[in-house]
Order: structure tokens, then C-alpha cells, then sequence
């Protein structure tokens, strides 16, 4: 079991009397992968900016190899940022780039080149030392930007929004690269982004963020299979969420039907909110269903179809690799291992119905947060 590298405890953050962050504390494993994950304004920047002593709290305790660093400044700390404009030295090539860091600190010559060419084969750039930053592609870019982070050897290494400039293809590839960096390198590794995919296919251990509080902290299947709340099930992905009466252990009933259920532990006849993912649900003859209702909506994705079931005015989102038509009655079978059960929350009430399920709201997110 590694150890605790970074501890926040009961950390509060204020901007002009605005608090964003609410108490956080959060634990951080030596040789973790941990990705801070949530939306435009959550804190995960902030806090990202608190463990490289960019910012101060207003409160609590910031712990570095179980030693308080409130207070340190940035370059008395062993952490290294990589923000998502990389700040390379347009003057210098990719050689001098890499080197600078270790030139500040005197580093000998000699030294020096072997570390830069160890760096080169570490991010697959050798052969590129004399190529000018303005030359090399984005993907390149952020390779330079890696290798001139980690060749002073930190002992973490924070990455903010790193590939959110990269096209869809070059970030998946470098998505697999950093990973594969980070385990060579064998350093810590906290990554904060907006992109779910990047998160669940990236990370050890995902802290998904809102309003300025963590709502959850697990691995990505703990975190995509077991959500602790309305939030984090509607922010991970497509989720279903449904209000429910847990009436026993293992029975739940939703939208006036019993359905048998793998959760226990909630209070008899307690009011739920009731989880179902999309690719969970199957559709069948309306016969054969527990539910009924008619398709409203079908979307082409690719690998599966999109289809918006309408249920006593709920809105289902189904994924399914077989074609329905609008206006079709079908029936839906769920099986008790696609329920998910969890406790009734701040959040209930907010999401989980697709009947407003915009692409455009999504896409204006993405712009709001390429802008900050």
C-alpha cells in the first residue's frame, strides 16, 4: 500500500468573500493517477493551484509527505504544473526547452544531455532536439511541455486541462501516453479535467467536484456503477433517475411497479432516487415488458442507437444496437442488477429525465469552459 503524499484537511478557499472551495479534504497515494473532475467552476482548479502554492486558503491544511507546506512557496515545492497553454520558450528549440529547468539550477552540461535525451525517448521526440517550438504539431507541443516538467523530477506532477486544445484523435493517443508515463516515471499524477471519458479511461481514483465540495472519490467503475448521488450519476455518463420508494431490502417500486433490486440498507417505504443506465435497459414486444411506452425519439450514435422512450410523461433514454421507429409502443425489461439505488439528496429532482436532452446545452459548456 503506498503512502499518503498529499493530505488536504478541511481546506476553505474564498475570492472577494465568493467561497469555492467548502471544507475540502481529500488523501492522495504516492504513484497515483488521480483525476479532479467536474464542471466549469467547480474548484478543481483551485485546488490544483493550492497544491503547487499558487493560492493560500483561507483555512485548514495542506500536507506534503505528511509535512504542512501552507505557506511554501511554489518553487520550494516538489510539484510541477503542465497548464493547458503549455508556455514553452518560442526563442528556444526543443533541446533548450527541455533543458532550461536544470540550467537554472546549474545542472552540469553533461548531466544535462543525458537527461534531456533520456526525457526525449521517455515522450518518443528524439531526433527533434533542434526543432523550433513553432514547428512541432499541438501533440508534439504538449510532449515538450511534459518532458521539460518532469526532467527535474518532482515528485508530483499537475495537469491542468493539458489536452483540451488537442483534436479528438491526438487526445486519446495522448491520453494513453501520459499514463504510460506515469508509469514509468512511477510519480504522482493529479489531472484535472471536464471530460468524463478522459477521467474514467485515465485514472486510479477519480474526486468528482461541484460547488466548490467533493461528491465523490472512487476508482472509475466504483465511481460509473455505484454513484452516490443524482449529481455524479448524471454527470458520469447517461443515467436514468427516477423517484422510487425503497419499500424492503432488495424491492424497490418505481413508477407504481415492484421491481427486485441488489441494494439493502435503506429504511422501509424511504423515498429513493433510482438509477438505471441507458445501455442497461432492454426493449422488448410491449407484452413482454414491465414497462410500456412509445419512442419519441431516435438518434443514430454509431455504434447504437439513441432512443427516448416516453413513460407516463418520464422520459427514458434507452442505448440499444437494435432500430425502433418514433411513435412505436414498446416494453422495457430491467433487470435487477441495473437498478442502482441511492439516497435522496440536494440534487434529487435535477436530472436523469431527457425530455430537455440538448447536444447544444453540451456543446455551450464546452465552449464556457475553453473560455475560462
Amino acid at each position: 500500500m503506498n503512502q499518503n503524499i498529499i493530505s488536504l484537511k478541511d481546506i476553505v478557499v474564498e475570492f472577494d468573500g465568493e467561497r469555492v472551495l467548502d471544507n475540502i479534504s481529500l488523501s492522495i497515494q504516492d504513484k497515483e493517477f488521480v483525476t479532479l473532475l467536474g464542471p466549469s467552476g467547480c474548484g478543481k482548479t483551485t485546488t490544483l493551484r493550492l497544491i503547487a502554492g499558487f493560492i493560500d486558503p483561507l483555512s485548514g491544511e495542506i500536507l506534503f509527505d505528511s509535512k504542512k507546506i501552507n505557506g511554501v512557496p511554489p518553487h520550494k515545492r516538489s510539484v510541477n504544473t503542465i497548464f493547458q497553454r503549455y508556455a514553452l520558450f518560442p526563442h528556444y528549440n526543443v533541446y533548450d526547452n527541455i533543458a532550461f529547468g536544470l540550467r537554472v539550477k546549474k545542472v552540469p552540461e553533461k548531466e544535462i544531455k543525458q537527461r534531456v535525451s533520456d526525457m526525449l525517448r521517455l515522450v518518443n521526440l528524439q531526433g527533434f532536439e533542434k526543432r523550433h517550438i513553432a514547428k512541432l504539431s499541438g501533440g508534439q507541443q504538449q510532449r515538450v511541455a511534459i518532458a521539460r516538467a518532469v526532467i527535474n523530477r518532482p515528485k508530483v506532477l499537475l495537469l491542468d486541462e493539458p489536452l483540451a486544445a488537442l483534436d479528438l484523435k491526438l487526445r486519446k493517443d495522448m491520453q494513453n501516453e501520459l499514463k504510460n508515463i506515469q508509469k514509468q516515471l512511477g510519480i504522482t499524477f493529479i489531472f484535472v479535467t471536464h471530460d468524463q471519458e478522459e477521467a474514467l479511461s485515465m485514472s486510479d481514483t477519480v474526486v468528482v467536484m461541484n460547488e466548490g465540495k467533493i461528491q465523490q472519490i472512487g476508482t472509475p467503475i466504483d465511481i460509473y456503477n455505484e454513484p452516490q448521488n443524482a449529481f455524479v450519476a448524471d454527470f458520469i455518463g447517461e443515467s436514468n433517475i427516477l423517484d422510487g420508494v425503497m419499500l424492503k431490502d432488495y424491492l424497490v417500486r418505481l413508477d407504481g411497479m415492484d421491481f427486485p433490486c441488489l441494494d439493502s440498507g435503506f429504511g422501509e417505504n424511504e423515498p429513493v432516487d433510482v438509477v438505471i443506465r441507458p445501455e442497461d435497459v432492454d426493449i422488448v414486444p410491449p407484452e413482454k415488458g414491465t414497462l410500456q411506452g412509445e419512442v419519441t425519439s431516435v438518434t443514430f450514435k454509431g455504434v447504437h442507437f439513441e432512443i427516448i422512450v416516453d413513460i407516463q410523461n418520464f422520459k427514458w433514454m434507452i442505448q440499444t444496437t437494435d432500430e425502433h421507429q418514433v411513435g412505436e409502443t414498446v416494453g422495457l425489461v430491467i433487470e435487477p442488477d441495473a437498478i442502482h439505488i441511492m439516497k435522496k439528496s440536494e440534487y434529487s429532482g435535477l436530472y436523469g429525465d431527457y425530455s430537455s436532452y440538448s447536444d447544444e446545452l453540451d456543446t455551450l459548456n464546452v465552449i464556457e469552459e475553453e473560455d475560462e
